[in-house]
């Protein structure tokens, strides 16, 4: 790979993440959840307040980054350490995009649904850039993977106990911390789950072959 090829890669990363992130504000705007992999840092950022979603965001990233070094030991690239400043470059991005959706008004259900629905969208279509960029994972796949190599089970299956477990400890925290009440995870939290893998190899399968004429 030459180095433009990879500048190349690594712009179309940073895209990804800024449309990932952007994502993310859409559904947060909706308060009906977000994406299992944000759901913790969703339930801490209504917990303390004083933090953004986005600096909620970065340090359970870099937590999921030093969870790979735990995991991988010797074997954890160094390159790897790219995805600190990749987890700052989300964790702004999603609260630029917080800013740019709080202008939405939000009447009724079926308009925090459709915001749900429209961040799923625009998330998968951000995960696909990333995807096809083919350089470096968001520390949450990468820490699915880590754990895939590691145990030997398949990274799916993997990713989806993953997600669960994200899940489960997005509730408890709020159990917890919100005298038993759950906050920040609900049916968007499911809905993003369901839809958001099928948006990505929808996107993923249209519109790889031109990016990669570029690449």
């Amino acid at each position: 790979m030459t180095k433009k090829e990879t500048a190349k890669r690594y712009l179309l990363l940073v895209v990804g993440l800024f449309f990932s992130a952007i994502g993310v504000a859409f559904t947060k705007h909706g308060e009906l959840g977000v994406s299992p992999i944000s759901s913790v840092a969703n339930v801490m950022s209504c917990r303390v307040t004083a933090l953004t979603l986005g600096n909620w965001l970065i340090i359970w990233n870099c937590i999921l980054i030093l969870g790979q070094i735990i995991i991988l030991r010797k074997k954890f690239q160094p390159i790897q350490f790219l995805q600190i400043p990749l987890s700052f470059l989300f964790g702004w991005f999603t609260d630029i995009g917080m800013k740019i959706v709080s202008v939405i008004p939000l009447p009724h259900y079926t308009v925090r649904l459709l915001m749900v629905l429209i961040g799923v969208v625009i998330l998968g279509f951000g995960v696909a850039l990333s995807v096809i960029g083919n350089v470096i994972m968001n520390s949450g796949e990468a820490f699915v993977k880590a754990i895939s190599d590691t145990t030997g089970h398949e990274f799916g299956n993997v990713k989806i106990g993953f997600d669960v477990s994200c899940v489960i400890l997005a509730i408890l925290l709020s159990l917890i911390f919100f005298g038993g009440s759950i906050v920040g995870t609900r049916e968007g939290t499911i809905l993003s789950a369901l839809l958001t893998g099928l948006v990505v190899r929808f996107f993923t399968s249209r519109i790889k072959a031109p990016i990669e004429k570029i690449l």
